[in-house]
């Protein structure tokens, strides 16, 4: 399914108005008229026509979605996601419907949906939990409560067991406290070196200090032992913790230290669920810096390994071009005109220097 762009709303220089600042892929679109909008999305729904709908919807910032489908009601009297399932269907109509949720009700519908049915996703829950300040997260609590009258908390408990239980809660409350560098370096360093380990202090540390502090922590803990964390951690609990708990205390070093590295290898998998989660969740905050990190760790463009992933099905093209297709600044525009010919080595230290320097 080919979706039409049209150029005066997806240019990213026909505007002065530009959206410095933001390291998301998704901003305001200048001189927002949600009246218009909603009139043309009303007759796009009308004849189901699937390109305007997402060529409006995904040029649109959360709040302006926000505006413009109370608008739609005023005018319809419909309700503008009721009358989007009715038009869209499959990965298309999860993605667009993840677009009109608010951030925090969003990660509260993934954590939901993760711990639904016979099994636990482990990896959305570690995902989101590790990545998420502990304001956002009290944001994603209160929205899990508001929309299925549930306490986030003992939801999680009740689909987790054991130290792993014990890591995810401690990962949800993140009761940040003070912490001395040298101390917390030897704390771990000492328990390495324990024949019997203890889980206990591993989850007390790296859920109770700033993430600042725990990189220094990390960073002197590895020069110290000659090897990385995650190996460390791999080999001092081999056969002794949980899959889970071993996954997740890796998961959450690996994101202290570099989370949107994490974020793009969780992209890597190129399932559906994961791509469109992450893409839709950071789309206003911070997905630049995982586009930048895809490119850097796999030398391709996360664009054009959407393009030409083997598990990309007809619908899931519509949506990938619509998330990876949205308007941007003139910065990002700059980018993308240097990756057409990356392949000189005057290209690609140009593009490091805007990756790098301008958009991390």
């Amino acid at each position: 399914m080919e979706i039409e762009a049209n150029s005066q709303e997806t240019s990213p220089l026909t505007s002065k108005a530009m959206w410095w600042g933001t390291l998301g892929s998704v901003r305001p679109f200048p001189n927002f008229r949600p009246e218009r909008d909603a009139t043309v999305l009303h007759t796009a729904l009308e004849k189901k026509d699937v390109s305007t709908i997402v060529r409006i919807l995904t040029n649109r910032s959360n709040a302006q979605r926000r505006s413009l489908a109370q608008v739609y009601k005023n005018f319809s009297q419909k309700e503008l996601d009721a009358s989007l399932k009715k038009v869209l269907s499959g990965d298309l109509q999860s993605l667009i419907l993840g677009l009109m949720m608010i951030p925090e009700q969003f990660e509260a519908h993934r954590l939901r949906k993760a711990m639904e049915g016979a099994g636990t996703d482990e990896e959305t829950l570690l995902e989101i939990l590790c990545t998420r300040t502990p304001q956002q997260l009290s944001d994603i609590r209160a929205a899990y409560n508001q929309e299925y009258k549930r306490d986030l908390e003992k939801d999680l408990i009740s689909e987790t067991s054991g130290d792993f239980s014990k890591l995810i809660v401690a990962l949800l409350k993140k009761e940040i406290g003070p912490g001395i560098i040298d101390q917390d370096i030897a704390s771990l360093s000492e328990e390495l070196k324990n024949k019997k380990p203890a889980a206990d202090i591993w989850i007390k540390l790296l859920t109770t200090r700033n993430p600042d502090h725990l990189r220094t922590v990390l960073e002197e803990l590895e020069f110290e032992k000659g090897q990385t964390v995650e190996d460390a951690l791999e080999g001092h609990f081999k056969g002794i913790l949980s899959g889970d708990l071993k996954k997740g205390l890796k998961t959450l070093v690996q994101c202290l230290k570099n989370q949107y590295l994490f974020l793009a290898q969780r992209i890597q998998t190129m399932k559906s669920s994961v791509v469109q989660g992450v893409m839709v969740a950071h789309s206003e905050e911070d997905l630049l810096r995982v586009r930048v990190a895809y490119l850097q760790s796999t030398g391709t463009s996360l664009y054009t390994a959407l393009q030409n992933s083997s598990k990309v099905n007809s619908s899931r093209v519509c949506w990938l071009y619509a998330v990876q297709k949205i308007r941007k600044s003139a910065v990002l525009y700059m980018i993308q005109m240097i990756n057409i010919c990356v392949h000189t080595v005057k290209a690609q230290s140009i593009h490091f220097f805007f990756t790098e320097k301008l958009c991390v």
